[in-house]
């Protein structure tokens, strides 16, 4: 029987209450008017991106793990379109296409023909190159390349256009999604999970010791974090029909 790292169950529930705050205060502001200008400020930026960059590292951490990729890759891609299906019939203004779901359900499939090249590569130099690659490519949804806030290279209109091309990293001008997760540049940073893995196997990084202990609450977020994920909204709006 393989061991339990309650640790990861952990940082994964965590940050399944934050999202779970966040997307709250999305509801509020967005849905019911609530005036904040704080959540259209940078620090809440920053609140979101500290949400999804664990969600995503997480789960190409958490990959070798699985017992069968293609299912879990298969499962969480269906996921994702049964989201995107529903924002479209209940809420069309607030829809979802290609979300982190479907971002994380690629990658994994992605990961199971691309193991075996990844594997030639030292963890440590697999890790830095793919999160340098997720870096460069931080802002390909917005034409540009570059380390984050440094945009060297300005690409063509002409690969921006169609449903394909958002898919991959490149949307077309009128596109738009709520939570969009291309494979650019996002697989890269599920890829570094990836590396992180490995670097955590050979004992290059220490487990989170203050984590690892079985937290019955945390622990069960942890662990059943896909179902939370696809509830949680319908829930969150649910209370606040009645609240408002």
């Amino acid at each position: 029987m393989k061991q339990r790292h309650f640790w990861i169950d952990n940082i994964r529930a965590i940050a399944m209450i934050s999202m779970i705050a966040f997307h709250a205060v999305w509801d509020l502001v967005y849905l019911y008017g609530m005036d904040w200008d704080w959540y259209r400020s940078d620090m809440a930026f920053l609140w979101q991106q500290s949400i999804c960059w664990t969600f995503i590292l997480l789960s190409g951490f958490c990959w070798s793990f699985s017992r069968n990729p293609l299912k879990q890759g298969i499962i969480v891609s269906a996921g994702g379109l049964i989201v995107t299906a529903v924002t479209f019939l209940v809420s069309y203004d607030s829809r979802v296409i290609f979300g982190v779901l479907n971002l994380i359900g690629a990658s994994a499939l992605l990961l199971i023909p691309l193991r075996k090249y990844f594997d030639k590569i030292p963890a440590k130099t697999g890790f830095v190159l793919t999160f340098l690659l997720f870096a460069f490519t931080y802002r390909i949804n917005y034409r540009n390349l570059g380390f984050f806030g440094m945009e060297f290279i300005e690409l063509p209109l002409n690969l921006y256009k169609n449903l394909l091309t958002a898919f991959l990293g490149f949307p077309d001008p009128w596109f738009y999604s709520t939570d969009y997760f291309s494979v650019l540049p996002w697989s890269f940073l599920y890829f570094a999970g990836y590396f992180l893995y490995r670097m955590w196997r050979t004992g290059d990084i220490p487990d989170a010791k203050c984590l690892d202990q079985e937290i019955p609450l945390l622990t069960w977020l942890g662990r059943h974090s896909l179902i939370i994920y696809m509830l949680h909204q319908p829930v969150i709006y649910g209370i606040l029909e009645i609240i408002f």
